[in-house]
């Protein structure tokens, strides 16, 4: 009894790698809203837990700033986010956020969003918040029509990642394919997290160092077998979390070891790759080396996991010049951490120490709708729909739904300084991760994000 409590205190530690947080021109067709009302001007805002904050009310600057979204559809005209396409302006790096895991809407925006990005600005790379194995599996077939997605990702989309096994992303995928067919310049898709290895990336590192020094491939054989498993992602984690510290200790050390061996290779053909694929594999049994069933290790290790993020996308970006959208959750694409005792710092932030302005972050919002999560109050942690009404009064969201447009985007960056001030204020916010209930995170949503995009409504994901 008291191994099985460790190991669902392991797998539940485990399923934190994907809780985050854990966000104006009529001529354009959007019909200004009628439902709602702003508060009136200049009054009292309550922030949270009782202070009261005097503040102008932010409504009317966001409504002259606002520009309608006309649709979340990834197919048809663009012509409506051209003014979003401008707000990113020369950025190498975006990183557009989502307010939950698992609804339609943001998934469908976000291919939206990187078609337009793709066309208008030469975008080439779409990094998602799953294992760099999963993304190069997938980049072979996007690139070279090698493989089948829907079997990468009924393998690899599982356990904390099972969220993406949705057939939004495969619709994602498929029109990356498509568009490569047609296209001199290839999209890429890219993993950048480290919740798993699969063994297709073990056996290309070892072969890739055995073209330039055969015999590294028997002790990079031997170094990789303690993290080798056929299993698919979900059993994979729960049999590596099971696994003793002190064997986890060891795997790390033999992975570090390796990386030095293949960092040690003289220059040749594909080895800043190798190099990237040895060091992947190095940051998993780096995360899973660390005690994440004790609570004040767990900080550090989600640390690491987001600085791990932000490294490996800024590889990308860096090694292939290639202008790139960041997937991920809110809690992981903002400027500040909105949950600093669990996540002390965060992706965004490390990429805007990293990049500067050349990473612009994109926080997505939503009104009510539903959405796919793992239910708290179920013994098993099922999968369940849940289902929200409007923002209640006093969160960030309940005053975004006053604007105008019933969706649409705003750059936070230019609103006016009494605006701004109002939106610096830390509110209760909706940012759900792979579980619920969950409560509201504070955010003060300027600090958080560059450019905002609020929907009215949003519903779950099509999981397959």
């Amino acid at each position: 009894m008291k191994r099985n409590r460790r190991v669902a205190a392991s797998l539940a530690a485990a399923a934190l790698l994907t809780t985050a947080a854990l966000p104006a021109a009529t001529a354009l067709g959007a019909a200004p809203r009628s439902d709602t009302a702003a508060p009136a001007h200049g009054q009292s805002t309550t922030a949270p837990y009782g202070a009261v904050v005097a503040t102008q009310n932010p409504v009317p600057a966001l409504n002259r700033a606002a520009y309608p979204l006309l649709s979340t559809d990834p197919t048809g005209p663009l012509r409506d986010l051209r003014p979003l396409v401008r707000m990113v302006g020369n950025a190498q790096v975006v990183g557009v956020g989502e307010a939950t895991h698992s609804s339609s809407e943001f998934f469908t925006l976000k291919h939206r969003l990187f078609r337009a990005l793709a066309e208008q600005r030469g975008f080439t790379a779409f990094s998602l918040e799953a294992s760099w194995s999963t993304g190069v599996a997938l980049d072979r077939y996007v690139v070279h029509g090698v493989g089948d997605p829907r079997a990468i990702m009924q393998h690899e989309f599982q356990g904390s990642y099972q969220f993406w096994n949705a057939e939004e992303y495969l619709d994602l995928i498929e029109w990356m394919r498509d568009y490569n067919r047609t296209h001199a310049r290839k999209l890429h898709f890219v993993g950048n997290d480290l919740g798993y290895v699969s063994p297709a990336l073990l056996d290309l590192v070892t072969a890739s160092a055995g073209k330039v020094r055969p015999a590294l491939v028997p002790e990079l054989t031997r170094l990789y077998a303690g993290i080798r498993s056929g299993a698919n992602a979900a059993d994979w984690t729960a049999q590596y979390v099971a696994k003793p510290l002190a064997e986890r200790l060891k795997t790390e050390a033999a992975t570090r070891q390796a990386l030095a061996r293949v960092e040690s290779l003289p220059a040749s053909p594909g080895r800043t790759w190798t190099v990237q694929h040895a060091r992947t594999i190095w940051q998993v049994a780096k995360f899973f080396a660390m005690d994440i069933e004790d609570p004040a290790v767990l900080p550090s290790a989600m640390r690491f996991r987001d600085q791990v993020m932000a490294e490996n996308t800024a590889w990308w970006a860096r090694t292939t010049g290639a202008r790139t959208l960041l997937s991920a959750h809110n809690g992981h694409i903002a400027l500040e951490t909105s949950m600093p005792e669990q996540y002390p710092k965060i992706q965004g932030q490390f990429l805007r120490e990293q990049l500067g302005k050349d990473y612009v972050a994109v926080g997505l919002s939503f009104d009510h709708g539903s959405f796919n999560a793992l239910d708290v109050n179920d013994p098993n942690g099922a999968m369940r729909r849940f289902t929200l009404g409007p923002a209640a009064a006093g969160n960030n969201e309940h005053t975004l739904d006053r604007v105008a447009y019933r969706d649409y985007f705003v750059d936070l960056r230019t609103l006016p300084r009494s605006t701004k001030a109002w939106l610096q204020v830390k509110r209760p916010t909706r940012d759900i991760g792979t579980a619920y209930p969950w409560p509201d995170s504070k955010v003060a949503l300027s600090a958080s994000y560059d450019v905002l995009i609020h929907l009215a409504e949003v519903s779950a994901a099509h999981l397959r």
